[in-house]
């Protein structure tokens, strides 16, 4: 074996391949915020998108008339009608409360469960590991999720299982501060944000147009160095950086 393999196992891995990725999301609008521009552009390559929502969003209205059961039934069609409108074609959704998440491994379990059914190339979710983030629910998704990536290919994960092990390739984090890679959005950013505009019950015109503002720059920040004008970022790892791997957090 020579260098080429130590220079292959420091690097992000390839998503150009995908045929098939699962987005989980905390609540029904993160993956529009975190990541709309990349699912398109999925999308357009011929993709299969699947969404996994965690929670049903129960606690996201400012309406006081409503109740939990009806905020959750709103959030429901806002997240199929945001989902599709990037190319998301099948929606899992595990329909826990909003706010209630707390322990890692039993959602991981659960998140296990779709991998092994669904069995994407790539997962995505929000990054756990970001600065300052004072969400617990985005906080035991990325976990969870990571340790469900890492597991899922176990035999005998989680215990009492009767699917079949499934070990996706790559692991992409989104709202993460230190992307390895970046995607163009050049062509979707304005799909990115056709699709936040179905989620009505959490985005005002004035909190979109200052979305708006704030990606844009974004996007322009990450395309810097890149043949393009927009960029969306992810941190993606591969199962061998997710477990004992000191040096995870420079690739």
């Amino acid at each position: 074996m020579d260098s080429s393999a130590l220079h292959t196992l420091m690097a992000p891995p390839e998503l150009t391949g995908c045929r098939k990725i699962l987005c989980v999301q905390p609540h029904p609008d993160d993956n529009e915020v975190g990541m709309g521009g990349i699912i398109a552009s999925f999308a357009e390559k011929g993709c299969e998108i699947h969404y996994l929502t965690v929670t049903n969003g129960d606690l996201g209205a400012e309406d006081e008339q409503l109740s939990h059961e009806e905020i959750a039934k709103i959030r429901r069609v806002e997240l199929e009608a945001a989902g599709r409108m990037l190319g998301a074609t099948e929606f899992h959704q595990l329909q826990h409360g909003d706010g209630t998440l707390d322990h890692v491994p039993s959602l991981a379990g659960e998140i296990a469960e779709i991998i092994r059914t669904v069995q994407p190339d790539a997962l995505f979710c929000p990054d756990p590991w970001l600065a300052y983030e004072a969400h617990h629910d985005h906080i035991v998704v990325g976990k969870a999720t990571a340790q469900a990536f890492l597991l899922a290919g176990l035999a005998r994960y989680p215990k009492g299982t009767s699917t079949k092990p499934w070990q996706p390739q790559a692991i992409g984090f989104y709202f993460s501060s230190e992307p390895n890679t970046v995607i163009d959005i050049t062509g979707t950013f304005e799909q990115k944000f056709a699709a936040m505009a179905q989620h009505r019950s959490q985005f005002s015109d004035e909190l979109l147009a200052l979305y708006r503002l704030y990606f844009a720059e974004k996007g322009r920040q990450l395309a810097r160095d890149n043949d393009f004008e927009m960029g969306e970022g992810l941190k993606v790892l591969s199962p061998l950086h997710m477990h004992c791997f000191v040096d995870a957090k420079r690739i």
